[in-house]
Formats: C-alpha cells, sequence, structure tokens
C-alpha cells in the first residue's frame, strides 16, 4: 500500500514527502533497461507493478517473432508485461491508471511518449539516459558519444517532459571511456551505473529531499537515431576518426566499406598506423601481415577483423589468403 504523499515544486523541480513505498513501472525494450529492472527488485525497497515493453518482433533467420531482452527477464520474474503497439493510447494509458503509479521510469523504450501518459503516474516520469545531459540528447547518445571521440561520458536520471531529454536533472554521474571501450562493453558499464543512480532518485523520492536542475539549452547537442548509411566509411577522414566510427556503431550499423568490384566489407576490428605521405585515401598500402594497411585522410588503418559479404567474420590475415587484395587497389 502506497502512503498519501506531497508534492512541493520550485525552481529547481519537484519533491516528495510521506510515502513509504513507491510502485513503480518499469517501461523499457534495450538492454540498457534490464539492469533498472533487477536494481528495483534487488533494493526491494519499492513495488514493480508492471514492465512496459515494444511488441515482440519478426527478426533472426525466419524472421521468427522475438521477444525483446527486457519482456524476457520480467516474465522470468513473473512480473506483469504490457506490450502495446502505441503506449499513448487512451485505452491503454487507462489501464495503467487503474495500477495507480507513484513513477514510471523510462529507459531505451523505443516510443515517444505523450502528454496523457506522461500525467498517469502521481509523481512522475523519469528517464535513464546514457550521457551526461544537455550533451547528447536524442536516440542514440553512447553511439554518437563513442563516435565523437569523447572520453567521458555518464549517466543522468532526469524528469521527462514532452520536450524530448530536456526535463530537470534529478541525478547524474560522469564515467570515464577507456581507449578500447566500444558500444558493446560501454552500455553495460553504463546500464549498472544507471541502476545505481536509478535506486538513489527512488530513495530521495521517498525520503522527501528530491530537486531537480534545469539543463542549460544553450549547452544540447543532439545524438540523432543511427541510418544503416552511417556505417559507411569515408576513407578521406583521419584514421582515429574511423576507428571511433567502429567503436561507436558496433554492431549496427557498424562500420563498412567495398572491395574492387563492389562487394561489401564488414570492419570489425582495426589498429591505426603511420599512412605514407601523398597517398589517395582508400588506397591498400600493404597486403600483407596481420591485415590490409588501407591509407585514410591522416594516417592508415590496418584491418585485423573484417567480414566479407555472405561470409563469417576472419582475421585481416585469413582474409588476404582467400582474397586477390594487391597494394595500390582502392577501397571504398
Amino acid at each position: 500500500m502506497t502512503a498519501g504523499f506531497a508534492l512541493s515544486a520550485g525552481a529547481g523541480g519537484f519533491s516528495v514527502r510521506g510515502v513509504d513505498r513507491l510502485k513503480v513501472i518499469l517501461m523499457g525494450s534495450g538492454a540498457l533497461a534490464c539492469p533498472l529492472l533487477e536494481g528495483i527488485l534487488a533494493a526491494g525497497r519499492d513495488d514493480l507493478v508492471a514492465v512496459v515493453t515494444q511488441p515482440d518482433r519478426a527478426g533472426g533467420r525466419g524472421l521468427q517473432c522475438q521477444s525483446c531482452v527486457v519482456k524476457t527477464l520480467a516474465q522470468s520474474r513473473n512480473l506483469p508485461v504490457f506490450t502495446p503497439e502505441n503506449a499513448s493510447d487512451e485505452t491503454f494509458v487507462a489501464q495503467l491508471a487503474a495500477l495507480k503509479p507513484d513513477v514510471a521510469v523510462v529507459a531505451c523504450y523505443g516510443q515517444f511518449l505523450k502528454k496523457n501518459l506522461l500525467a498517469v503516474p502521481r509523481i512522475g516520469t523519469i528517464n535513464v539516459h546514457p550521457s551526461l545531459l544537455p550533451k547528447y540528447r536524442g536516440a542514440s547518445p553512447l553511439q554518437w558519444t563513442l563516435a565523437n571521440g569523447e572520453t567521458e561520458t555518464g549517466v543522468t536520471v532526469l524528469h521527462v517532459t514532452p520536450k524530448m531529454d530536456a526535463g530537470d536533472v534529478l541525478a547524474q554521474e560522469k564515467y570515464p571511456i577507456a581507449p578500447d571501450d566500444d558500444y558493446c562493453s560501454l552500455e553495460p558499464k553504463l546500464a549498472a551505473k544507471g541502476a545505481e543512480l536509478l535506486v538513489r532518485v527512488l530513495d530521495d523520492f521517498r525520503a522527501g529531499r528530491t530537486q531537480g536542475t534545469p539543463q542549460d539549452d544553450a549547452q544540447a547537442t543532439f545524438a540523432r537515431k543511427l541510418a544503416k548509411e552511417d556505417g559507411i566509411v569515408d576513407w578521406s577522414r583521419p584514421a582515429e576518426a574511423i576507428r571511433n566510427q567502429l567503436r561507436g556503431f558496433a554492431p549496427w550499423p557498424g562500420a563498412y566499406t567495398f572491395l574492387p568490384g563492389g562487394i561489401l566489407l564488414k570492419l570489425h576490428a582495426v589498429r591505426v598506423e603511420p599512412g605514407t605521405a601523398g597517398a589517395v585515401p582508400g588506397t591498400v598500402l600493404e597486403a600483407g601481415g596481420e591485415g590490409p594497411l588501407v591509407a585514410t585522410g591522416n594516417g592508415a588503418l590496418r584491418l585485423l577483423q573484417v567480414q566479407p559479404a555472405g561470409k563469417k567474420s576472419m582475421s585481416g590475415a585469413a582474409f588476404l589468403c582467400g582474397h586477390k587484395l594487391a597494394g595500390g587497389a582502392r577501397l571504398g
């Protein structure tokens, strides 16, 4: 049973007083949301009354329907799961309102939430966002953070408003990016940090000490949704920039180029090496050793792990054994 509570609003946001246990709804579909679910359950101080995820989608070989990771986890914990096509549909909003939630937590959900849905939780809706807001608002913050070569990121818990990722900050913590981090290695680290911050914010709600801090819109940057074309390698860019592209966009859309003859070649691992002065970007400088060495706009890239279209991933050396790629050939 949730005790009565009072809201107080100020210039910096809002606070809550007199809550013993919170009724929480979690809305998420990606892997980032899984540690949040586990964190709420492990803390044991609030009631997770529902989990809302995206509907099953066709995927994989045979295009069979597949459940998202959050749905699978929630069902294993015997939690009520909802999978609306449109979470802001009035019928579904009424279903959630019947649960009388205090807080909705959103993370990597994949749908825009309209005002009618945001009005359902009595305290409000909060978002766990993997960036140091107001930097990298939008759909793909971590991917663009890495692709832009940042050395620091973090996690922000914020109050959700109709304007994307622009609400008051409730908690924020910085996190260093290691030189060898890519999306697949960094996301779980930030998800774990996000779970810690979320539990802390929920504790603050119950204790009545939550006060949000407005963002500076003038400092905002945006991380748009990725497209397949973002994976195309532009060899005129510096070698380090292409490496960062691969770090940020793996596993999708990844980084890929084209061999002579138009065959697509995915890049899975590369190393920055010195280039050759005056070499045309995309030119194969060496076709031996650990893999092809390709000229860029500044420096060169050694292709250590690649995947030709229709083939399995292989080392750069193995690729050279099975493909005729001479020095002087052009990629792209």
